[in-house]
């Protein structure tokens, strides 16, 4: 087993195995003590010894005391005191200790503060809407979005909040409980109407403004929505999917003040008549709502422990499911990143995520609403465009996500890189192989690089801008926070269990599964999963560390160093076995990506007929046909052990990508590596040097064991 290697060096107490490297499952089972009794036995006859030695040391340190005096016993205390620390390993755990220390008090001194916060918010039934109302009545002029030039105060959002909650409560078709599908692109009225909604009970689904035709369908049915609200930008796809739609679906369609209406819009009769093409004009009733606060009756019907959206995972590796937030979810994940980042009241953000996702619409949404920061909100990202808007709007603080970082580095230098006032970056996905690079290029000071599912309760963060970290758990004392890496299958993500039907521990440097223990009356360690409720059973193991207990399991293989930091090795299922190895994706593709200029880069494997495992397969992002082979085998030979290194090589002109900056391989590992289906350029490893092309002749000699991989 050979150490991690990040940003060039080795980074000590990571060992590859179980995810690139070598690690049989069978070795991984740990022995527990036959019995309670022998465990006691066997504790009686330790400290029985332990009592011998303290007599023993005690009657030498008499002796010495009184033919040789006092100095003698200080020099034996001392030697005693070396000998113990120096022996069982013991110097290992103090120099852990004296490393870790101060992280661990920093972070206790930091969970504390969001407990307490947490605590408060618990006690007076807080809901995000109630705490805008707080800010609007407190700092109605203050700004709190700037969007396209346009600023937005606490007072104007409280507002068009109301205007829209009045507005649907005079509709009469919605009652608490309720969920609604808003599909919609980045600005500030999509905030206010989730907002407006929340206040008359109801909780709306935010869709990805990025989906059509069947994923879209699925994702306004599976959330049971009531109506459906679209922007008039993504009128196509609403119209792609209205005869899939229940024809007693609501449908409310708004432009804004910005968006032009056409003149046949203008004129119709607000109808619910889909057949005839008419939808209903949101504009016009939220425009004639009144914008004072609703009636005590009428608004603030959720609480603390309450619904507030759904937010759906990313479809990486199927159809989008709606996680469950509440708004004691929605405050945990925001104050947890305001306190264990360190930002401040007064930072500016620079937010050009997709709001319909947990780090753009609460992560930064929430830094707003509960913190009283403001925001620069931007409708799509743009790699060219993040630090010079940034600058032009003296933004303090920036966010990121998924393969953001990587193409930003990817933009020719510019002068803005280090002239403008971001000093903290925060956000998941930063890979460590650019870390270094990143930071010195865009001069960030502190990077808060945080790890969790929208869904999940294991969520951690990197304090301490240790490159390459995700968080960490205390060694000291691992219990305040409940979090762990269990043994398991790489591939499967199975728990591998003990005799007893427990799950383990991993050790430093063992790859394992992450997980976080459910305490369902804890905001910190709840778990409220899904709508579905199938797809909820399918994230909780249950009989972990004792009969009974729960916890929610990540499904990403994670490991920890020495120190406890944390780093993020793969999916379990993207994992594959090669020549008796594991195969970590993540790691392949970071490392090519890096061969060919920050280029997107999708690693996979595929089945060979007759042989063992998979073989690996890396897609390629090539737009304007400048990928060298030689140059890219060259890099690959020197960067990658033989078992990693991609057997096919497909060239793809485009690379479909999530909205949250995901690369998508489902229907690439479907593919395969057969010319028959594919119409991309398709290459394979000859063995004597170099990638050739992969004809049909040749796939043929493969599959038929002619041709030796």
């Amino acid at each position: 087993m050979g150490s991690i290697v990040q940003n060039g060096k080795k980074v000590p107490g990571l060992q590859s195995c179980g995810v690139v490297g070598n690690c049989d499952p069978e070795s991984l089972s740990e022995k527990r003590p036959p019995s309670p009794l022998l465990a006691q036995i066997g504790l009686l006859r330790r400290a029985a010894f332990a009592m011998a030695l303290l007599a023993a040391f005690c009657a030498t340190a008499l002796v010495l005391w009184y033919f040789m005096g006092w100095g003698s016993v200080a020099q034996l205390v001392v030697v005693a005191l070396l000998a113990f620390i120096l022996t069982g390993g013991r110097y290992r755990r103090l120099y852990v200790m004296i490393r870790t220390t101060p992280r661990d008090l920093k972070a206790l001194f930091k969970l504390i503060r969001l407990r307490w916060r947490m605590h408060s918010y618990r006690k007076k039934n807080m809901s995000v809407a109630a705490m805008l109302r707080q800010k609007a009545t407190k700092h109605p002029n203050q700004i709190a979005f700037i969007f396209e030039n346009q600023e937005w105060t606490f007072g104007q959002i409280e507002e068009y909040s109301n205007q829209v909650a009045a507005a649907f409560k005079a509709r009469g078709e919605l009652k608490p409980g309720d969920a609604v599908a808003l599909f919609m692109e980045n600005r500030p009225e999509y905030v206010c109407l989730w907002l407006g909604l929340s206040k008359i009970g109801v909780i709306t689904a935010l869709v990805n403004h990025n989906l059509r035709r069947q994923p879209l369908t699925h994702s306004i049915k599976t959330a049971a929505s009531k109506l459906l609200i679209y922007g008039i930008e993504l009128e196509d796809a609403i119209q792609e999917v209205r005869d899939t739609l229940d024809t007693n679906l609501p449908i409310y369609r708004w432009c804004g003040s910005s968006s032009p209406k056409s003149e046949d819009t203008k004129d119709k009769e607000i109808s619910n008549d889909k057949s005839q093409g008419q939808f209903i004009d949101l504009d016009s009733l939220i425009s004639a709502a009144s914008s004072a606060a609703p009636s005590a009756e009428d608004t603030f019907v959720g609480g603390f422990d309450d619904r507030l959206v759904y937010i759906y995972t990313s479809g990486t590796t199927g159809l989008p499911k709606a996680a469950i937030i509440t708004n004691s979810r929605f405050f945990f994940l925001c104050v947890a990143i305001y306190e264990l980042v360190g930002l401040h009241h007064t930072d500016r953000l620079y937010t050009s995520l997709p709001l319909y996702h947990t780090a753009g619409g609460i992560c930064g949404i929430g830094q707003v609403f509960v913190n009283g920061c403001s925001m620069v909100l931007r409708r799509k990202f743009s790699a060219s465009s993040y630090f010079k808007e940034a600058k032009k709007y003296h933004c303090t603080v920036g966010q990121y996500i998924g393969e953001m970082c990587r193409y930003m580095l990817s933009t020719p230098p510019h002068p803005d890189d280090k002239t403008h006032s971001i000093h903290t970056v925060f956000g998941n996905g930063l890979r460590p192989q650019i870390w270094s690079q990143f930071v010195e290029r865009f001069g960030i000071s502190h990077v808060g690089e945080f790890y969790g599912a929208t869904e999940g309760n294991a969520n951690i963060a990197n304090i301490d801008d240790t490159v390459g970290a995700i968080g960490f758990i205390s060694r000291i004392a691992p219990w305040i926070y409940p979090i762990s890496i269990i043994r398991a299958d790489p591939a499967t993500g199975e728990p591998i269990r003990d005799k007893h039907g427990l799950c383990t521990v991993c050790k430093p440097g063992e790859p394992g599964v992450f997980v976080g223990k459910i305490i369902p009356n804890d905001p910190l360690r709840a778990f409220h999963g899904y709508v579905d409720k199938s797809a909820s059973d399918k994230k909780v193991v249950r009989d972990v560390f004792r009969k009974g207990d729960a916890a929610f399991i990540s499904g990403d293989i994670l490991v920890m160093d020495e120190l406890g930091y944390l780093y993020f090795k793969d999916r379990t299922g993207d994992t594959f076995r090669w020549k008796g190895e594991n195969v970590s994706t993540s790691e392949v593709e970071a490392v090519i990506s890096n061969e060919i200029g920050f280029r997107d880069a999708v690693a996979y494997g595929v089945e060979v007929t007759g042989l063992e495992g998979r073989a690996g397969m890396i897609a390629i992002l090539d737009k304007e046909n400048t990928l060298d082979l030689k140059m890219l085998h060259s890099g690959i030979q020197k960067a990658l052990p033989a078992y990693a290194r991609p057997i096919f090589i497909r060239v793809l002109p485009e690379l479909d990508m999530t909205g949250t900056y995901k690369l998508k391989k489902v229907d690439l590992q479907k593919d395969g590596f057969n010319p028959a289906g594919i119409k991309d350029k398709l290459y394979y490893f000859t063995g004597s040097g170099g990638y050739e092309p992969l004809t049909q002749d040749i796939y043929d000699q493969i599959q038929s064991g002619k041709i030796r991989l």
